[in-house]
């Protein structure tokens, strides 16, 4: 089973986009019966706070350097202002010789422009915010072929999604993980999506 969920964290990180899936990987609270929470690590470019859009400080546990990537681990890349810059480069190199081993790697908004840059999405199954501006802002990608249209995409071990997509991110996250029961999975979605009180009723019967 997964044992480490490592949360990259960048100055100007879209924090709202990972929430749902952040609380739901830490607490497995709605979990399968016997199968455990995830340690939850921040990874940062060096040990030095970042301050995310939403103005929270957030202390790295650990620096890029020191993060070791195994197949029973997830990565997960939220949105930000910078995935262009060259210092993020380090940890797009980490996620790209991950995938080798299996690793899920899930990154949102932003983040994909950073995948896209260095030829993650030129062979797979992919989503981003819009096709026309990925292109724009990553000018060496070849993927539109594999480009989806839908909010999020799972293809393999790499989940992708938009910016205004978070909770579908979380789903494609969870369900790739198998930490959910099938009808868990969609009573929470749908909670979530609809704020419907009925499907609070489904989720709480589904984990008895």
């Amino acid at each position: 089973m997964y044992k480490k969920v490592y949360l990259y964290v960048l100055d100007s990180m879209s924090d709202w986009e990972v929430g749902y899936i952040m609380a739901e990987l830490r607490t497995g609270r709605y979990f399968k019966k016997g199968v455990v929470p995830l340690e939850v690590v921040t990874v940062g470019r060096d040990h030095r706070s970042i301050t995310t859009m939403g103005g929270l400080n957030i202390a790295p546990h650990i620096s890029v350097d020191a993060c070791v990537l195994d197949r029973t681990d997830v990565l997960i890349l939220p949105g930000g202002d910078t995935w262009m810059d060259a210092a993020h480069e380090p940890i797009l190199q980490k996620a790209s010789d991950a995938l080798v081993k299996g690793t899920v790697v899930a990154a949102i908004c932003g983040a994909t422009f950073g995948l896209a840059k260095i030829g993650i999405l030129d062979s797979i199954r992919h989503t981003s915010n819009d096709l026309g501006y990925l292109k724009m802002m990553c000018p060496h990608y070849v993927g539109e072929a594999y480009y989806d249209t839908n909010p999020a995409v799972t293809d393999g071990h790499v989940v992708t999604s938009s910016g205004t997509a978070p909770l579908l991110f979380a789903k494609h996250i969870l369900r790739l993980l198998d930490v959910f029961e099938p009808d868990t999975l969609e009573a929470w979605y749908q909670l979530n999506y609809t704020h419907e009180p009925r499907y609070f009723h489904d989720l709480m019967k589904s984990i008895q």
